[in-house]
């Protein structure tokens, strides 16, 4: 399972507002482009509604929580890249499942970028992206003004169309991908996930737990669920020999008095270790087991739609 990590490389950029500090536009073009990625199928096109499937599966396992990233930015072309200073990264913002991606480029020498082919952009009516001014801050300290831009992002880790346009006036067509999106605190720390971002909502989600003899283990997923940025976990042990919990010095007896222990609890935090007490009684006295705990946010899906 990936874990969300952090890159610490950044935070003399994302400070001054270049590599990717700015605000993404969450404009009509960056919707449509995600939805024309979508394919619409007929019964008798039995081919294309599998590669129409595959498609939307990859797509959908691609998405990520609502949400501010580091990610990075990789191009088919040694003179179409974000600036040095920023470390071939840009910032990914996700909202309402639409991806966006902030990049802070080289130069003002292209004045403008296009989701899509260079015949479309060169087309009446097309919507454009438009440039930022970006300051970015190299490792001497030296500073300089560059164009960036709001890129929409159809999907992680795959192949896209970005088309561009510089001084010359010509358009020119490039792939480009964005990849391993990391989330990044100020300290340089793994920083977690904000739970406010979250509809309140019931979910499925993920875990990994450390500690103890390893016989006994809770079932992942789990069911979490979150109201007004609070989230609190049904957590099933393998074990029915679980008479309580303790998490933040507060005691939680099981919701269940049948089967393997059953607890609700609170989660403070996802992508961050928490510290749980179990006590079981399947000793020959009962006996407190201390656990760590991690809840992973890439996990986290709708327990009604699976999303």
């Amino acid at each position: 399972m990936n874990k969300i990590i952090i890159v610490g490389g950044l935070s003399a950029c994302l400070l001054l507002g270049g590599c990717g500090a700015g605000q993404a536009a969450y404009a009509t073009s960056a919707e449509s482009t995600v939805a024309a990625q979508e394919s619409t199928v007929t019964p008798t096109e039995s081919t294309e509604a599998t590669e129409t499937v595959s498609t939307e599966t990859a797509q959908s396992e691609a998405q990520l929580p609502d949400g501010v990233y580091t990610a990075e930015f990789s191009t088919d072309s040694s003179m179409f890249h974000v600036s040095e200073a920023c470390d071939g990264k840009g910032t990914l913002t996700v909202k309402d499942g639409v991806m966006t991606i902030h990049i802070s480029l080289g130069s003002k020498k292209i004045l403008n970028l296009y989701p899509g082919l260079a015949e479309d952009a060169a087309k009446e009516g097309a919507v454009l992206l438009e440039p930022t001014t970006d300051t970015v801050t190299y490792s001497d300290g030296m500073t300089e003004e560059v164009y960036g831009f709001d890129v929409p992002v159809p999907a992680i880790g795959e192949e896209f169309d970005l088309a561009l346009i510089g001084t010359k006036g010509k358009w020119y067509d490039h792939k480009v991908v964005v990849s391993d999106p990391v989330t990044e605190d100020s300290e340089g720390g793994v920083a977690p996930f904000d739970l406010s971002t979250v509809e309140d909502g019931s979910y499925t989600i993920e875990l990994t737990m450390e500690g103890g003899s390893g016989r006994a283990s809770i079932q992942s997923p789990t069911q979490i669920t979150v109201a007004d940025g609070a989230a609190t976990a049904t957590l099933e042990w393998s074990s029915p020999n679980y008479d309580y919990m303790l998490v933040n010095g507060e005691k939680y007896l099981p919701v269940n008095t049948e089967g393997n222990s059953v607890f609700e609890v609170p989660v403070e935090a996802l992508d961050a270790p928490l510290t749980m007490i179990g006590d079981t009684v399947a000793m020959s006295t009962p006996h407190e087991v201390e656990y760590t705990v991690t809840f992973h946010s890439e996990t986290l899906e709708s327990a009604e739609s699976g999303k």
